[in-house]
């Protein structure tokens, strides 16, 4: 297997005068009416999965990695092999697997993702603004709160 490959999987139909093909997971001829195919092979449906969790990879559409002849669903391949960093908002750990928000070369937790001097959680579409490495929503950057004029501090 190739080292750092990302592959998707695709369901495909046996044909009724088709020679039955052997599944690279138990070797064992498929007879079933549909297989799966990823990684130049074929498989039973209950015989690709992921090494480290043991869950089915052949939904449709999804995908699966391969590394150090690991075959991986996508949260294992990132728990193992992924890069971490630390959230810019409160200096902690984030996991390579976690879902993040990313302002400029700045990474938050999703939970950390919000004005830094008014707490507001931003919501998909809303406006925020990023000054002197804070995020500040549109009142707090609109009013000036960094500059003095107010006399509102960080939370």
């Amino acid at each position: 297997m190739v080292l750092d490959k990302e592959e998707s999987v695709s369901l495909v139909s046996l044909q009724s005068r088709e020679k039955p093909r052997g599944c690279a997971g138990c070797n064992g001829k498929i007879r079933d009416r549909f297989m799966l195919q990823a990684l130049d092979r074929y498989w039973h449906e209950d015989c690709l999965k992921c090494a480290c969790c043991d869950c089915r990879l052949g939904r449709l559409g999804s995908t699966l990695y391969t590394r150090a002849n690991l075959i991986l669903c996508r949260r294992d391949y990132l728990r193992l092999f992924g890069v971490t960093g630390n959230c810019a908002a409160c200096s902690k750990l984030i996991p390579a697997f976690e879902m993040v928000m990313r302002a400029r070369d700045n990474v938050y937790h999703l939970d950390c993702f919000a004005c830094q001097l008014c707490r507001q959680r931003f919501c998909v579409g809303d406006k925020f603004f990023l000054k002197n490495n804070m995020i500040l929503c549109q009142l707090d950057y609109e009013g000036g709160h960094l500059n003095g004029s107010t006399e509102r501090q960080p939370q």
